[in-house]
């Protein structure tokens, strides 16, 4: 019986670094050491982020290893990311990553971190897995995307923000709010109290598949601060409601481009991933679109919702199968495109 390789992932393009061990597509473990500094911040700092990867990377590797049960000479290669991200996050997790191959004279796998998030879907957890081909609304704090995916290596963008992204609508919204950083969770918990339909915000009007949410952000501002001067307690006193509001206009753009994607490519294969995908509102929402309309949706554990190494170990996999090997001379890239 041939023995699956074992992939290290490394995985460092924002504020969380994380190594995770894989045995084919099997997880062996994955560690995530969060960075609750920038909390107090109101958002990421870069040169914090950097700093703590910095201090959170060799403990974090050796945590993954420990817990996979595995020694450091039974990797049989190393994957991390090369982008996109934060510059000085993602240069402390590929310097660490061309290190260990060096000196342990394995290869060394570049992974595009958009492309982790999709393929975190075969992880091996004995649930099924989309067939190819298969739509993939791919949701963060810094991207959000379609993306028509033939195959594990053949992936291509049909539709993308020309502005923001949703996770930063969400993001911005709890800032106006008053709620803590990161707002996208504090919007979903409280929203679950508020009525979607108590307020409106301008919807925008983009063409084909991409999307925009600048204009929806300087709606709400605008609804927030008029109702502000009129009654300075607007927020308190309506804050579920306009949680509710809020998340139902970012979802519904959401939801009618995926929808137009769908009847564009006959596709009926769906998928989400990124942090934007462990929204409560819409994994609902995205079910009973697939209920209603006979299609087949795949949605991540939260787990590989969030930034995490499974999901550039997984990558890394299948990039070692295609012997598609990086060089001493990869350097990351913090606008890294599919």
């Amino acid at each position: 019986m041939i023995k699956k390789p074992i992939i290290l992932g490394i995985e460092s393009s924002c504020d969380d670094t994380s190594a995770a061990i894989l045995q084919g597509q099997k997880i062996l473990s994955n560690i995530v050491a969060n960075q609750q500094i920038h909390s107090l911040h109101g958002g990421v700092v870069p040169e914090l982020a950097s700093r703590a990867h910095q201090q959170n990377i060799i403990p974090v590797v050796d945590a993954a290893i420990k817990k996979a049960n595995i020694n450091k000479e039974d990797i049989s290669a190393i994957a991390f990311t090369k982008g996109p991200g934060l510059l000085g996050s993602l240069l402390v997790g590929s310097s660490f990553a061309k290190s260990f191959a060096m000196g342990m004279n394995i290869p060394l796998i570049a992974v595009n971190h958009m492309q982790g998030h999709i393929l975190s879907h075969f992880i091996d957890e004995g649930k099924a897995m989309p067939e190819f081909p298969f739509l993939c609304l791919t949701v963060s704090g810094g991207h959000t995307q379609i993306v028509r995916i033939e195959s594990t290596i053949n992936m291509q963008v049909i539709g993308t923000t020309i502005d923001d992204a949703a996770g930063e609508a969400f993001d911005k919204s709890a800032k106006i709010l008053g709620l803590p950083y990161p707002g996208g969770p504090h919007i979903d918990n409280h929203a679950k109290k508020g009525n979607i339909h108590a307020f409106e915000f301008g919807k925008p009007k983009i063409k084909e598949l991409d999307f925009s949410f600048s204009g929806l952000k300087t709606s709400i501002l605008y609804k927030i601060q008029s109702n502000l001067q009129k009654n300075p307690r607007f927020i308190e006193e309506n804050l579920e409601d306009l949680c509710a509001s809020i998340q139902h206009s970012i979802v519904s753009i959401l939801l009618n481009k995926l929808e137009k994607a769908i009847k564009i490519t006959g596709i009926k294969q769906l998928a989400i991933a990124g942090g934007v995908s462990a929204n409560s509102y819409l994994r609902v929402e995205l079910e009973k679109l697939a209920k209603d309309k006979g299609y087949q949706l795949y949605i991540p554990k939260f787990e590989y919702c969030t930034d995490n190494a499974a999901m550039i170990a997984i990558t890394g996999y299948f990039k070692y199968l295609d012997k598609d090997f990086a060089d001493q001379s990869e350097t990351p890239s913090a606008r890294l495109s599919f």
